[in-house]
């Protein structure tokens, strides 16, 4: 069942002259632009108890009353998914992804995903965009997620992503020994000829900003923190192989196996099956949507990855 809102508010006088989509998200600023120009446009936010459009200028005075429905955003199907949640309230909840989740259903993958298992554990989240899905992490990388519980935490949380509030660090093992930290600024966009690929592009392409430090060298290898500036499809992954630093196990960007030099039988058998990306979001930071309190949790390394780092400490 389709969820119902109710809300009324009078246009103050400063506000004169505005156009009514205007308005109406300075007045419901819980709720996107886009969304309120839909409910205005189907007669769910009305001017004065009558539909009006989005580009009507008001004077002052006007009510507006919003009497609209969360209608279903998708035709999925809930499961009954086992979730790791980290931290849960009304608003918004937090999960630690296992590796082989997929987030988000697609060609190939229409259920067993992490959105199918959100319906199942919050059924009220239906009406939210992409089942409250605000940020994604690859399949086969591990690790912290946020998820909106309402329509106006999603907006909240879309909004900080944005306007990078939100503080996204995470483990990685790469390939090679690096000498220091350091930032990687550089272009992403689709792979111009393996199109399901992502690459460093000239042209074109959305800014990216991946920032970087060293935890602890090996031999052949280099265990490594890195906080996300910006958010783009497979930007760690593409980034570290770009400076050719590639991920361990990364099936995609990580290049042709080489057997590191003087590496024990035992290493060179756990780096040739790790079976993942070396990648795991390792804690997330934001301002809490209702409260603005600043809230952050982290998530420990999974099984996998501190057995990856066991076998390069042994060599």
């Amino acid at each position: 069942m389709a969820d119902q809102l109710q809300q009324s508010a009078r246009v103050p006088p400063d506000m004169g002259g505005m156009r009514f989509d205007q308005v109406a998200s300075g007045l419901f600023p819980e709720f996107s632009r886009a969304r309120l120009q839909s409910w205005i446009r189907d007669g769910q936010l009305t001017l004065n108890g009558r539909k009006a459009k989005p580009k009507e200028r008001l004077i002052g005075g006007e009510e507006l009353q919003l009497e609209a429905e969360l209608e279903p955003q998708g035709e999925w199907e809930p499961e009954e998914i086992d979730l790791d949640i980290v931290y849960e309230d009304e608003d918004l909840l937090v999960i630690n992804k296992p590796a082989g989740l997929v987030v988000h259903p697609a060609a190939g993958n229409h259920t067993g995903t992490l959105l199918n298992a959100l319906l199942h554990h919050c059924p009220t989240i239906e009406g939210i965009p992409r089942a409250g899905i605000v940020h994604r992490l690859d399949k086969d990388t591990t690790g912290l997620m946020v998820v909106a519980k309402t329509l106006s935490a999603h907006t909240d949380l879309v909004d900080q992503l944005q306007e990078r509030i939100v503080s996204r660090e995470y483990e990685a093992v790469a390939v090679g020994t690096m000498t220091g930290g350091g930032t990687v600024e550089a272009r992403i966009g689709r792979h111009p000829k393996q199109r399901k690929q992502m690459a460093v592009v000239e042209e074109g392409g959305k800014r990216a900003v991946t920032h970087y430090r060293l935890v602890q060298r090996f031999p052949s290898h280099t265990h490594i923190r890195v906080k996300l500036e910006t958010g783009r499809t497979h930007q760690i992954r593409v980034h570290m192989a770009h400076i050719r630093h590639p991920l361990v196990g990364d099936p995609v960007y990580g290049g042709r196996f080489k057997i590191p030099k003087s590496a024990s039988d035992d290493l060179i058998e756990t780096l040739k099956s790790f079976p993942r990306q070396a990648l795991h979001a390792a804690s997330l930071g934001l301002e809490h949507p209702v409260t603005g309190e600043y809230c952050e949790w982290t998530a420990p390394l999974p099984e996998d990855f501190q057995s990856l780092l066991e076998a390069l400490k042994a060599g």
